[in-house]
């Protein structure tokens, strides 16, 4: 009997230097911005308006970065964490040209990391992504690294690689929009009349809100990014597992944080970069998600007075609501409600004059 089916990598076929080029190239529509709206909810000025997108100098409404980013990502998982344990952290992202409907995005990645887990049965895999439109510009770079099973445990480990990677993407690598000009900047329109400079290095925000996770959504979610991680979608398989149900794709968690983010950080209208993220604990259907940021630094450009950028961190609960901005206990480790840690970097306008 031939098979002609993808069963996906496992561990021991993984090479340092190898370059996977993932179908299927996708072609994003006015449909895709729209269900990613309803899915989230969220309310970025820039990101729901073409007059107001238009207004700051871009050729039109962009799609949310993370829509980008999940799109990329999609096409990943057949290749790279079809066979994953979890997926287990992000590093030195960086976003590139704005992405508008109608642009076609495909993704290659580089393994840059292999080394075995001690227990023999699964073992890391660190892959650098990067996302590029039809015209072959990239518009989202990004290193992760996945726990993956081995097929067959009696294979020797490689060599263990683990790449050096950034704490944080240097200012220099941030990347404004071309024609970006804030001089029509709309405070009012965008929904707050905070900027830049009225935020604090070591300033918490709570973002006050909860949205809860329905099946439904989660399951629509991963098919919008061609995801087609088995933990994710296939409840027939998970319900012989350690949990007995599906996973929520991580991703998932990271646009809702994002989109409740928006009541407290209404002007952080771009991700410029990803520094680190961390799905701490897992997240199931019927978890409501709550959210609270930390200003862990300010960045300014010196070619532009009219604009700065806020390094977040991030920080989503299930069912917790975020006043006393929960996170580490005592030891260093997250409490059993802490379902994401994500520092990112957003561009936000600067008070001029």
């Amino acid at each position: 009997m031939s098979t002609k089916t993808n069963a996906g990598n496992f561990f021991e076929d993984f090479r340092i230097g190898q370059v996977l080029a993932h179908a299927t190239p996708r072609t994003v529509t006015e449909g895709d911005i729209a269900l990613y709206t309803a899915l989230y909810g969220s309310r970025f000025a820039v990101n729901s308006s073409a007059t107001f997108a238009m207004d700051i100098g871009l050729e039109d409404a962009p799609l949310d970065d993370l829509l980008a980013f999940h799109i990329a990502f999609g096409k990943t998982v057949p290749d790279v964490s079809l066979n994953a344990v979890a997926n287990l952290g992000y590093a030195d992202g960086r976003f590139g040209e704005p992405v508008l409907a109608g642009d076609t995005l495909t993704t290659t990645s580089t393994v840059i990391g292999l080394k075995e887990n001690s227990n023999g049965k699964t073992g890391v895999v660190y892959v650098r992504s990067t996302g590029v439109n039809q015209r072959g510009e990239m518009v989202v770079d990004y290193v992760r690294w996945v726990m993956v099973n081995k097929r067959d445990t009696s294979k020797p480990a490689p060599e263990p690689v683990v790449p050096d990677l950034p704490a944080v993407v240097d200012a220099s690598a941030l990347r404004v929009p071309v024609g970006l000009s804030l001089e029509d900047y709309d405070t009012v329109l965008a929904g707050s009349p905070y900027l830049w400079d009225d935020y604090e290095i070591g300033e918490k925000i709570d973002h006050v809100d909860g949205m809860t996770i329905e099946e439904a959504e989660h399951m629509m979610a991963t098919r919008l990014y061609q995801n087609t991680a088995k933990v994710h979608f296939n409840q027939f398989e998970q319900a012989k597992g350690r949990f007995g149900k599906r996973l929520i794709y991580g991703g998932h968690i990271i646009s809702l944080a994002r989109a409740l983010s928006f009541n407290g950080l209404a002007n952080a209208f771009k991700i410029v970069a990803i520094n680190a993220g961390s799905h701490c604990n897992p997240t199931f259907s019927g978890d409501t998600i709550h959210a609270w940021t930390e200003v862990l630094d300010k960045v300014e450009f010196s070619e532009r007075q009219d604009l700065g950028a806020l390094r977040l961190r991030t920080v989503a609960t299930k069912d917790l609501p975020c006043a006393d901005f929960p996170y580490k206990d005592a030891d260093g480790k997250y409490l059993p409600s802490v379902v994401l840690d994500f520092d990112y970097t957003v561009l936000m306008p600067r008070r001029v004059g």
